[in-house]
């Protein structure tokens, strides 16, 4: 695995303490909005700041344009940006409840992406295991579909930590029958290039191509209207 898979783990709480002035964000102007007929689809994706869109303008982020790719679609899709840069999954299990409570409507699927930031604060994966399946136990209790984000450990936090990392989300899927995208990064993080200088999130186009790789996914994971 190349040295940009190791920085991974740090999903929004080290770069976050070194962020640029945020007028250094991209400001590309955002396109048009696609209208669609049908239905509305309502998708809460909660996350870190790989799904808060760090540094980047706000319509770049994964939510706003998995929303934009799902209209083209055809998919009346409005995604409901729940990412927070830094969260833990504790952190993340902590707010869950709060921000369901708080939706004007029930969301048709969940987007459940977090677990960088454990890695980056060396948490045990027993605790991080912990964190999602009390996650996952008040998303099924309240009959939510629900699509896991897959995160991978990178090698230098040894094999036997990578090992239990690693098996959370698959194991977590079956366990819950949940969807699942196994390692979500897979289409990019082999790519500086589609990476910020922190070389830890993604650029506009490196959003574009993770949407373009999960679309598929997050369609199967939706349930019929």
């Amino acid at each position: 695995m190349p040295l940009l898979a190791l920085s991974l783990a740090a999903c929004g709480n080290e770069a976050q303490e070194a962020a640029p002035p945020q007028a250094e964000a991209s400001e590309a102007a955002a396109p048009a909005d696609i209208e669609v007929e049908g239905v509305e689809r309502r998708i809460l994706a909660v996350g870190d700041s790989l799904f808060a869109g760090y540094n980047l303008a706000e319509h770049e982020g994964y939510p706003e344009r998995l929303g934009r790719a799902l209209r083209q679609e055809g998919i009346n899709a409005r995604v409901i940006d729940a990412g927070v840069s830094g969260d833990t999954s504790a952190a993340g299990r902590q707010r869950l409840g709060f921000v369901l409570d708080r939706l004007p409507a029930k969301p048709d699927l969940v987007l459940l992406e977090l677990g960088g930031n454990d890695m980056l604060r060396g948490l045990s994966p027993e605790e991080t295991r912990a964190n999602f399946e009390a996650m996952l136990d008040e998303l099924q209790r309240r009959e939510l579909p629900v699509l896991l984000m897959g995160m991978r450990a990178p090698p230098n936090y040894g094999p036997d930590y990578q090992q239990s990392f690693d098996a959370i989300y698959a194991d977590l899927a079956k366990e819950y029958g949940v969807g699942l995208i196994p390692f979500w990064l897979e289409s990019i993080y082999q790519s500086p290039e589609l990476f910020l200088e922190d070389r830890i999130h993604p650029t506009a186009e490196g959003v574009d191509i993770l949407v373009a790789d999960t679309l598929d996914d997050v369609q199967a994971a939706l349930p019929e209207g």
